[in-house]
């Protein structure tokens, strides 16, 4: 369980990384909201050297839910859409 457990956050790590690289703010007051992204990225990276496999896979989800809820309601899009 262990090993397919890392594999998991190998790949969401990779793919949210990719996906942050993407988006951008649609109202630049809302800067927090990337740092609360970014944060979870680096707490997954944290939590893995910790071996704390599910806390690092739990910030991920994290990460996820505030980039899909950020484009839900308009804090966030592609950069490059207007």
């Amino acid at each position: 369980m262990e090993k397919e457990l890392r594999k998991e956050i190998d790949k969401w790590t990779v793919k949210i990384k990719e996906e942050r690289k993407k988006i951008e703010l649609v109202d630049p007051d809302k800067k927090d909201f990337l740092k609360n992204i970014d944060a979870y990225i680096s707490d997954s990276a944290y939590f893995l050297k910790k071996a704390k496999l599910i806390e690092s896979f739990e910030a991920l989800i994290w990460a996820w839910a505030y980039v899909t809820i950020g484009k839900e309601v308009g804090i966030l899009r592609n950069k490059g859409l207007i």
